[in-house]
């Protein structure tokens, strides 16, 4: 079928959910019948976008920011009913069910692990009749598959150890260790190219149901890789790495208006030239992988691209680092002449300097507007106030970064760091005056309405609701 041509310069809504927040019988929200019921809700409510957080594998903490992969996607996500279809399961095997009001991740892996493991042994005996399907998947995954799938068997094997801990000639990705270890972990590599195989075609299927329905899918690309990842094993020299393997420096964030010590990531921070030599091949492999994903993809902390903070790894806040400048123009050359239009929504969000702005007009990706951060300082520079918004910018009540909008407003207010009473009350009155006008006339309506109306009567081409704001929930749905 032929794709929709969804772009961001026409005038539309939509919404920010994560699968996984979903309802579902197997402990989270997944790509079955659930996600695509969201999918028909979101046609009949005229909405053109369905946003999501990264959907790659997570890694500890559960966060789809520190993954264990930049490419594969999060086997929670396999919808196990869409087995029994494919003949690869009975309808009993997957009769246990866990319906929590929220996510349980543990029970969901141990549950999904052992059905996902009973179907690959079925697979196995059918193979032929996923033959073509699987050529097509391997021949697009090439650039990575070979590498995740051996590094998710060694690191199964090892009792999840990260890999600075394997065998040096293992840790180092010395081809002939690799061999050994692939030669004798065989059944788990083709078990972890099942999982992969099976979130492909599910994934491909849920993207052509939205796609019928005029519904477009917005993806989220994580500036930086977790250092315990297939990615950061296999391509060593392409990060700022010790000859052990351990990271020399790492990302984060200065102090600022969130934190008075900064936000230290922790993630290993790349050596950019040698990417430069290979022709940002780690880059364009990765956008491609996410364009044959997504119809639009949230480029994290984009300012990274134009200048980044670099923290010594032994420091531990992010106070003693320093800014140096990051690739710029000469990545994005190199993305555009291999794949064409970038589809780029810019998270332009943090210390935005001159040269970000530069390089997102250049690109011509539009930015990012947030509400929550509208009502502190001066209403006359204030860019996230909607009267100072421009057509070119996607704008949101707030990110999965923020409190919900309730929470923010009546709970606490806690969108930044610490603040005295009198800081966030004299924010709120701000939001109140701005909202529903001084004589407060409007103030009947919820917050998380009156937001929403801002925003919807804004210029923006785009607004994204976290779903929490839609429904109006307080800081214990953030």
């Amino acid at each position: 079928m032929v794709q929709p041509n969804f772009v961001l310069t026409e005038r539309a809504s939509g919404v920010l959910l994560h699968p996984t927040s979903l309802s579902g019988p197997h402990g989270n929200g997944d790509l079955g019948p659930q996600a695509r019921a969201f999918v028909d809700f979101l046609a009949r409510a005229g909405q053109r976008w369905w946003q999501m957080l990264p959907v790659n594998p997570v890694g500890p903490g559960f966060s789809p920011y520190s993954g264990v992969s930049a490419f594969a996607g999060n086997p929670l996500l396999i919808n196990l009913s869409s087995l029994v279809e494919d003949g690869l399961l009975e309808p009993t095997e997957i009769a246990i069910e866990l319906t929590p009001t929220r996510a349980l991740y543990d029970a969901s892996i141990e549950l999904r692990t052992a059905v996902l493991r009973r179907a690959f042994g079925r697979f196995r005996h059918t193979l032929a009749a996923f033959a073509d399907e699987l050529q097509v998947f391997r021949h697009n995954s090439q650039f990575w598959l070979d590498d995740y799938t051996l590094f998710m068997a060694i690191k199964h094997a090892r009792g999840g150890a990260a890999w600075t801990t394997w065998d040096a000639e293992l840790a180092r990705h010395d081809p002939g260790a690799l061999a050994i270890a692939r030669h004798a972990l065989a059944d788990e590599v083709a078990y972890f190219e099942f999982e992969q195989f099976t979130f492909d075609r599910q994934w491909r299927a849920l993207r052509c149901y939205a796609a019928e329905r005029g519904v477009g899918l917005i993806g989220d690309a994580p500036i930086f890789v977790a250092h315990d990842s297939a990615d950061v094993w296999a391509h060593q020299g392409w990060f700022r790495l010790d000859p052990t393997g351990k990271p020399t420096v790492v990302s984060g964030v200065p102090p600022d208006y969130f934190s008075n010590t900064g936000q230290r990531w922790g993630t290993p921070l790349y050596r950019w030239k040698a990417l430069r030599r290979d022709g940002y091949r780690f880059w364009v492999e990765r956008f491609a992988t996410l364009m044959r994903a997504f119809d639009v993809i949230r480029l994290d902390h984009f300012i990274g691209f134009a200048r980044y903070w670099e923290i010594p790894e032994h420091e531990e806040t992010a106070v003693n680092g320093r800014w140096v400048k990051g690739p710029g123009q000469d990545l994005f050359d190199a993305a555009e002449r291999a794949l064409g239009v970038l589809p780029f929504i810019a998270e332009d969000l943090g210390s935005v300097t001159p040269s970000v702005r530069a390089l997102r007009r250049h690109n011509r990706m539009p930015g990012m507007c947030v509400l929550q951060f509208a009502f502190n300082g001066d209403p006359r520079d204030n860019q996230f106030l909607p009267h100072h918004y421009v057509r070119g910018c996607v704008a949101y009540t707030g990110t999965h970064d923020n409190d919900t909008s309730v929470g923010w407003f009546y709970e606490h207010g806690d969108i930044g760091g610490p603040r005295t009473p009198e800081q966030t009350e004299a924010e709120r009155a701000r939001a109140r005056d701005y909202l529903f006008g001084p004589s407060a006339v409007g103030e009947g309506t919820p917050i998380h309405l009156s937001m929403l109306r801002a925003l919807w009567a804004s210029c923006a081409d785009t607004v994204v609701a976290p779903v929490q704001d839609l429904l109006g929930f307080g800081s214990d749905a953030r």
